[in-house]
């Protein structure tokens, strides 16, 4: 794998950007601006999980680095959660649920095999 250069590098911060993009076009319904705590925390959740990946990223070592991506993983739980919540309520449908949800796991899984990825090229180093 080529090293990155920097974190926009990161497929996995790709990933995240998208997802914040997607959050924040789905949040912007008028449904959710009656909802204004709900749209919060879809949003923050999601962009936290961007944020966790540049900081980690920036820490410069992998173990503080796969910390952060933990982190990003309970972020992305937790958007994921909140989306059952908008949909319980009717803000989105089904679809767009899926769609959300689909994207939330992409990148859960996405970021669980870079932490496999760093935590066995840490083991190897040894």
């Amino acid at each position: 794998m080529a090293r990155a250069h920097g974190f926009e590098d990161l497929k996995v911060w790709q990933l995240a950007r998208e997802l914040v993009l997607a959050a924040y076009q789905l949040t912007n319904s008028q449904v959710f601006g009656r909802d204004h705590a709900l749209r919060d925390q879809i949003r923050r959740a999601a962009v936290s999980s961007m944020a966790n990946i540049a900081e980690g990223f920036e820490r410069g070592s992998n173990r503080d680095f796969v910390r952060f991506l933990y982190m990003v993983r309970g972020s992305a739980g937790e958007v994921r959660s909140h989306l059952y919540v908008a949909k319980d309520l009717d803000y989105i449908t089904g679809t767009e649920f899926e769609r959300m949800a689909s994207r939330v796991i992409g990148l859960s899984k996405g970021v669980f095999r870079f932490i496999q990825h760093l935590e066995s090229s840490e083991a190897n180093a040894k």
